[in-house]
C-alpha cells in the first residue's frame, strides 16, 4: 500500500535537501555580491535567487516529475554519448574538481587562517583540510544515514548557530544600504549580475545530482506511487527554498551594510570574518568558525554521497561505493589544497559552460509532454544552447587564455552576433531558436518520439 507522507516528514526531507544545498558558496557568494551590489543589492538579490533557488528548485522538481533515474535518464533524452558526457561532467564539478574542495579551503579560511600566521598557512590548510574530509568520509560511508545525520543533526545545528549573526546585524546595521558604493557591473546592470553571480553557488547543477537522493528518500519512507513521489518532491523543494531564499537575502543585506565599516573584500569569506570580528569580536570568529564548518560539512557529505552513488551506477563493474567515496574524497582533499579564490576563479569558466546546458534541461523537462518527448526537440535546443555555453565558456577564461589571439578572434563573432553575450546571457536566444525549431519539425515526425 502506498504512504502518504506527514507534514513532519516533508519538513525532515526539507531540511536534508536545504542542508545538502546550502555549503560554503551560498554563505560567501551573497555575501559579496552585496558588498559590489552596494544601494543596488535589492535588484541584484533578485536575480541571485532566479539562479540561486529557483533553479535549484526547478531541477529537484524535474527529477521527481520526469520519472526519471536522474540526470543521466534525463539527458539520456538527447543522446546516450550526451547523458555520459553531461553526467560526468557535471558531477565532478559539483564533486571532486571544485565544489568539493571548496567546502573544506571556506571553512579553513573561514574558521582558522585567521589564527595562523603568513609562514604556516599552507601547512595549516593541509592540516584541516585532511581532518575536514576525514569526517566527510566517515559520515559519506553510510548513505542509508543521510536522512538523520543531516535532516535531523548538522541542518539545525546550522541554522541555530547562523540565527545570532543574522539577528545580530539586523538589530544593529553596520550602514545604510541606500548609501553603499556600486561596484563594476551591478551599477548598470545590477539584476543580470546578480542572476550570472547565482551560478557559483552550483546549486541549479547539484539539483540535478540531489533530485535523485530526494526521491529515493521518499521512496524509502514508504511512498511508491509517481504521483506522490512527485508531490514530495515538490513539497520538500518548496521547504528547502523557502529557508534559502530568507538566508540569502539576509545575507546580501548584511554584505552591503558592511562597506560603511570595511572595504571590499576579495572574496565573500574574507567579508564574513570581518563581519563576525565587528559584532562578536574574538568570539564572532569562533561563532562563524562553527557556522561554516557546519554549512560545508553537510554539503560535503552530501556530495560525495550523490557522486560515489552515481560513479557506481554509471560504471557498475568498476569501482564499489566505497571505493568511490575514499577516491572523491582524497582528490578534493588535494583540491582544497590550491586555496579559495584560485578554485573560484578556475571554476567560473566551467560553470559559465555548464548552467546554460543544466537550464536547459530542466527547460526540456517540464515542457517535454508539450511537445510528446520527441527527440528532434531536445536535440537542436541543447545543440544550439551548446554553440552559446561554449562561447560563454571562453569568455569566463582567465587572462592568460583569453588574451590569445584566436580566443579574441572567437569572442568578437559572439559578441558581434549574439544578443546578450556581453552580460553572460548569450544562450537565451539560440535556445529559444533550437526550441522552436525542434518543435515545428517535430510537428511533421510523429512517429520520432522516444519511449519516455
Amino acid at each position: 500500500m502506498d504512504k502518504r507522507l506527514t507534514l513532519s516528514s516533508y519538513v525532515l526531507i526539507g531540511s536534508m535537501l536545504f542542508g545538502m544545498f546550502f555549503g560554503a558558496g551560498n554563505l560567501i557568494f551573497p555575501v559579496h555580491m552585496g558588498q559590489e551590489a552596494g544601494s543596488n543589492a535589492m535588484i541584484a538579490t533578485i536575480g541571485f535567487l532566479i539562479t540561486g533557488i529557483g533553479l535549484p528548485f526547478l531541477g529537484i522538481v524535474a527529477i521527481g516529475v520526469s520519472k526519471s533515474d536522474g540526470l543521466f535518464g534525463l539527458a539520456s533524452r538527447i543522446h546516450p554519448l550526451y547523458a555520459y558526457a553531461m553526467t560526468i561532467l557535471l558531477y565532478l564539478t559539483i564533486g571532486p574538481f571544485f565544489a568539493l574542495p571548496r567546502t573544506g579551503s571556506v571553512s579553513y579560511e573561514i574558521g582558522l587562517a585567521p589564527y595562523i600566521g603568513k609562514e604556516y598557512q599552507m601547512l595549516g590548510l593541509a592540516g584541516f583540510t585532511i581532518l575536514f574530509f576525514l569526517i566527510a568520509l566517515i559520515f559519506s560511508l553510510k548513505p542509508s544515514k543521510i536522512l538523520t545525520w543531516i535532516g535531523k543533526i548538522l541542518n539545525p545545528l546550522f541554522l541555530i548557530f547562523l540565527a545570532f549573526l543574522v539577528i545580530i546585524s539586523f538589530l544593529s546595521p553596520m550602514g545604510n544600504v541606500s548609501s553603499a558604493e556600486i561596484h563594476g557591473a551591478y551599477a548598470m546592470e545590477p539584476f543580470f549580475k546578480g542572476f550570472t553571480e547565482g551560478y557559483n553557488t552550483m546549486d541549479a547543477l547539484a539539483s540535478l545530482a540531489f533530485g535523485i537522493i530526494v526521491v529515493q528518500t521518499i521512496k524509502d519512507l514508504g511512498v511508491q506511487s509517481p504521483r506522490n513521489i512527485a508531490m514530495g518532491t515538490v513539497k520538500a523543494g518548496i521547504v528547502s527554498v523557502l529557508l534559502m531564499g530568507l538566508i540569502y537575502s539576509c545575507l546580501a543585506y548584511i554584505g552591503a551594510t558592511s562597506v560603511a565599516q570595511y572595504e571590499l573584500s576579495k572574496n565573500g569569506g574574507i567579508a564574513l570574518a570581518q563581519i563576525a570580528h565587528y559584532y562578536f569580536g574574538a568570539a564572532g570568529s569562533i561563532l562563524l568558525a562553527i557556522i561554516v564548518t557546519l554549512a560545508c560539512l553537510k554539503t560535503a557529505i552530501g556530495l560525495i554521497t550523490a557522486c560515489s552513488e552515481t560513479f557506481q551506477k554509471l560504471f557498475p563493474n568498476s569501482l564499489s561505493y566505497r571505493a568511490y567515496v575514499i577516491l572523491f574524497t582524497i582528490v578534493s582533499c588535494l583540491i582544497a589544497n590550491i586555496g579559495l579564490t584560485q578554485i573560484i576563479s578556475l571554476s567560473i569558466p566551467v560553470l559559465m559552460f555548464l548552467y546554460p546546458l543544466a537550464i536547459t534541461l530542466i527547460i526540456l523537462a517540464f515542457l517535454s509532454p508539450l511537445f510528446k518527448h520527441r527527440q528532434i526537440v531536445y536535440v537542436l535546443t541543447t545543440v544550439c544552447t551548446l554553440f552559446a555555453s561554449v562561447g560563454d565558456a571562453f569568455n569566463a577564461m582567465p587572462d592568460v587564455i583569453k588574451n590569445e589571439s584566436f580566443i579574441q578572434n572567437l569572442l568578437a563573432v559572439y559578441h558581434s552576433f549574439l544578443p546578450f553575450f556581453d552580460i553572460g546571457m548569450g544562450w537565451v536566444i539560440p535556445m529559444v531558436v533550437g526550441l522552436s525549431f525542434g518543435w515545428f519539425i517535430g510537428l511533421f515526425q510523429k512517429n520520432s518520439a522516444r519511449s519516455i
